[in-house]
């Protein structure tokens, strides 16, 4: 087999992943506070490079330290160098254990740098027939290229290289890689300070060489040469070409101790390569990594079911578990690739879904007295209604016990949950369908069948532990009373769906391009010139080289245009403001206009969100395909977009609930504070309290608008655990004037400063908090030795039993309010939820009838130490309801 060797330069190319990842230093940083992006940005390369060369040996080399025979000779040698970063010279170990754990040897060798190594196998290795790969991030090494041996030069980050052969090097050099050496000496390097001949750079000392050969050549020729400046420097600085030829050689005879016979490459120790990855929070590398090293699933006994067979189902009279295949995430659209169904290791497949509108399948199914198990109840109810079947009695459902022990782990696929939680038998579904363009069932039945038949034996085999677990963490009222019976109900709300008016969308469409338009003719003129408004580079050249506007902030690619830095430079030109414009409207055209258009389906005119349950950490909900969370109401052209939500049937109106500054109520409740409280209970603004209390005021009559939102934004900041500089960002003032409001707050609300100081005392003891219905957040970074890791989880502490109980409340009062309107016979349909908000659909003559119910409703679904407030609309839209 040939021999294929791979050498690394260790020191350079971490020093170029680091730097690479350099702008997010703050996310690459494990639970520990360690700094992990050179380790990540080298991982990368590792890949990368495995795969492109096949390597049959590696070897990473490294610097042994800063003295080398080269500082001896010349020890300014690498002066000048900035102070290596402390956040990357803590990752050189973890590496170098990642490096063992891959199954790669490194090496270093005292008075000797990595290069030095590295020439000296590669000279080896080319003796003996290799054929060689060297990385690096410095050229320097081009000059050990040859017939055998290709240096690939990072020129992006670590995942672009560029090639250097013989050839490549002839061709954009014009010299041979050995000639190289005779450059750095004419030249010297700026990179490794040793210096050459006075003011002899690249292009002259090319062309010395290529008509003298190399150094001594020149030195040969120098007295012939015409007098000249550049012949005074050569020959005065003679001595310091010879040395810095002697620097620039890399050796290729370092007195190294590691032997080519030792570097042969077999691949990683998967289980230290999971440990490291794991150590690391490298989860995209670990994920990889699983699905590379799956094991085969093991056999499984399972029958198919067929017409022939289907009677045996009968014999499930108690409890049954299911699982209904559908590929695609969204649901309501997806093919359904086929089903199981069993109990007690009786398990039966079929790709054949009509098999279950079979009478014994579909009353098994549809039955109030069989308990059913399943992974995510509501997309199995919202999938079994579209083949008209309507699913009875869940007991288990998987996903939500599983979020509901810890929401930090939500995945949604059932291999990596039945793995996380102790049964191994289960393969991802990207091991078994594969992923992204290539992902598909498997048209071998065996496999396909198998796969179905360890879902279910994975939600039996961890059912018993999981509901036990719950009764540990006093979460099952949280599990049987709020999550499952709200499965049911936005299951309930999907399947209606909301009535979308797509011609009102097709005419604010045209509008908003007629709008674009205009605006686009505006910055033109303003710019003096056409441009690519949606261009960054092309931006950037206008606003900060045309128009010389002040440079706020620069990326890797050139000048920052983002939104911050767009908003900073608007009071200063016309044109910004009218960017800014233009991108709203553009984003709202088509995110909102054509992302909605698409989204009605062609049955009913309706679209049919779907709502993420076991997404957020905080146990609010999320609403996709499309989102209707996030259409943006405080800009005109956002409020626009509710006027195409209309109601399904002539003569019935949109009508609309919300809780009014829930947040704040609870948090009123939750710190027991009397002077919260007691505005709460008075009725008053809390926004306008708070300022009278903040700034010393005798009546509401002097909090003037400026001052209220002031206080807002100090009311708000507090539930998020804002500083003091949040603050002064969000309001616009100094940061001693944002401390000494905050300072303020606190004494004026004693008890919300006690239930912080508690929360977070708690949160680095326990390592969680709890909402008012004992939803738990496991708070990982809490004891970080990072200081903004640490802070953030601290800030986390403070906020999710606030938000989380918002939450809780919101979800009990849909519970209640589903049960009511079928209780009551009436019509009206509940069709959205938008944090805060309730969103229904009735007949006129029972909005008054909504006008009492949803309210009391809404204020009763918890009992706090405040009253909950609730505020009603409605109207012949959603923009008309509000």
């Amino acid at each position: 087999m040939a021999k294929k060797l791979l050498l690394i330069d260790g020191n350079s190319v971490a020093f170029r992943a680091f730097f690479a990842l350099h702008n997010q230093l703050d996310r690459f940083v494990n639970a520990d506070g360690l700094h992990t992006n050179a380790i990540y940005g080298f991982n990368t390369m590792l890949d990368h490079m495995i795969k492109a060369v096949k390597p049959t040996d590696m070897l990473v080399a490294f610097d042994a330290g800063k003295t080398t025979f080269r500082t001896a000779m010349y020890d300014n040698y690498k002066g000048g160098r900035a102070k290596t970063p402390g956040e990357f010279s803590e990752q050189m170990p973890y590496l170098k254990e990642l490096l063992t754990a891959r199954g790669i040897q490194h090496y270093q060798l005292k008075d000797y740098e990595a290069d030095d190594i590295i020439g000296t196998l590669a000279g080896q290795a080319d003796a003996a027939g290799y054929t060689t790969t060297i990385v690096t991030g410095d050229r320097d090494l081009t000059q050990l290229t040859t017939a055998n041996t290709t240096v690939a030069v990072t020129v992006k980050g670590v995942s672009e290289v560029e090639r250097y052969t013989p050839e490549h090097v002839q061709e954009k050099l014009g010299i041979t890689p050995t000639q190289i050496i005779d450059m750095k000496g004419l030249t010297g390097d700026t990179s490794d300070n040793y210096p050459g001949v006075t003011k002899v750079g690249e292009k002259t000392a090319l062309k010395l060489l290529k008509q003298y050969g190399s150094i001594e050549g020149v030195y040969e020729n120098v007295d012939a040469m015409k007098k000249s400046k550049m012949k005074e420097h050569l020959i005065e600085d003679h001595d310091l070409a010879v040395r810095a030829k002697v620097l620039a050689t890399i050796k290729r005879d370092a007195p190294i101790t590691v032997k080519l016979a030792d570097l042969a490459y077999d691949g990683p120790d998967t289980e230290k390569l999971i440990a490291c990855y794991e150590q690391l929070g490298f989860e995209s590398f670990l994920k990889k990594l699983k699905t590379q090293t799956a094991t085969p699933a093991k056999p499984i006994a399972f029958t198919e079911l067929t017409k022939a067979n289907i009677a045996e189902l009968a014999q499930f009279t108690k409890h049954v578990t299911f699982y209904l295949e559908m590929p695609t995430p969204n649901y309501h659209t997806s093919a359904f690739a086929g089903f199981a169904i069993g109990d007690e290791d009786k398990w039966y497949v079929s790709r054949n879904v009509e098999l279950l509108l079979e009478p014994v399948a579909k009353d098994l199914l549809t039955s109030m007295t069989v308990t059913k198990d399943v992974f995510d109840m509501k997309r199995t109810m919202v999938g079994l209604n579209r083949l008209g079947i309507q699913l009875g009695k869940v007991d288990f459902d998987l996903l939500l016990v599983s979020y509901l022990l810890d929401t930090n782990d939500n995945s949604n696929d059932l291999g990596r949950l039945a793995e996380q939680h102790g049964y191994p038998d289960l393969q991802s579904d990207e091991v078994v369908y594969g992923k992204g363009v290539k992902r598909a069932i498997p048209d071998d039945d065996q496999r396909f069948f198998g796969h179905l038949a360890h879902k279910l034996a994975a939600i039996s085999a961890l059912k018993p532990q999981l509901l036990k677990d719950l009764e540990a963490n006093e979460q099952a009222p949280l599990y049987d009373d709020i999550e499952k019976p709200l499965a049911n109900v936005l299951a309930q709300m999907e399947m209606a769906g909301i009535t979308v008016d797509s011609s009102r969308l097709k005419a604010m469409g045209s509008q908003f391009k007629e709008r674009l338009s205009e605006i686009e003719q505006t910055i033109y003129q303003e710019a003096g010139e056409e441009f690519n408004i949606n261009s960054p580079k092309q931006l950037g050249h206008i606003l900060f080289e045309e128009m010389k506007l002040p440079v706020i902030k620069k990326t890797k690619t050139g000048y920052s245009t983002a939104v911050d830095v767009l908003e900073k430079l608007a009071p200063q030109a016309p044109i910004v403001a009218n960017i800014l414009r233009y991108r709203q409207i553009s984003k709202i055209q088509s995110t909102y206009v054509e992302g909605l258009l698409d989204a009605i389906h062609s049955t009913d005119q309706k679209v049919h969100t779907r709502y993420l349950q076991t997404l957020t950490q905080t146990g609010r909900l999320s609403s996709v395909d499309p989102n209707l969370q996030n259409i943006p109401v405080r800009v005109e052209e956002g409020r626009r977009i509710r006027q195409a939500f209309v109601p399904s049937h002539p003569d019935w109106q949109i009508f609309s609930s919300d809780y009014s500054q829930i947040e704040l109520r609870v948090l009123a409740h939750i710190t027991h504070d009397e002077n919260m409280q007691a505005a709460f209970k008075a009725g008053d603004d809390i926004h306008a309290a708070t300022a009278m209390r903040i700034f010393k005021l005798d009546s509401p009559a002097d909090v003037t608008p400026n001052i209220r939102r002031q206080a807002k934004a100090v009311n708000f900041g507090i539930v998020y655990g804002i500083s003091d500089y949040g603050l002064s960002q969000n309001i616009g003032i100094t940061r001693k004037a944002a401390h000494n409001f905050i300072e303020a707050y606190f004494t004026e609300y004693p008890g919300v400063k006690a239930y912080m100081d508690a929360i977070v005392k708690q949160a680095h003891e326990q390592g969680y908090v709890e909402t008012i219905a004992h939803r738990r957040r496991y708070l990982p970074d809490i004891h970080a030795k990072s200081f903004n890791l640490r802070s953030f989880a601290e800030r986390t502490a403070m906020n999710t039993p606030i938000q989380g109980s918002a939450a809780d409340i919101i979800k009990i009062a849909m519970i209640r309010m589903q049960n009511k309107l079928k209780e009551s016979g009436l019509q009206a349909r509940m069709l959205l939820q938008v944090h805060d908000e309730l969103i229904f659909e009735a007949p006129k003559e029972e909005i008054p009838t909504l006008e009492k119910l949803v309210p009391s409703v809404m204020d009763s679904a918890v009992q706090l130490e405040v009253p909950l407030k609730v505020e009603s609309h409605f109207g012949d839209t959603w923009y008309d309801a509000k």
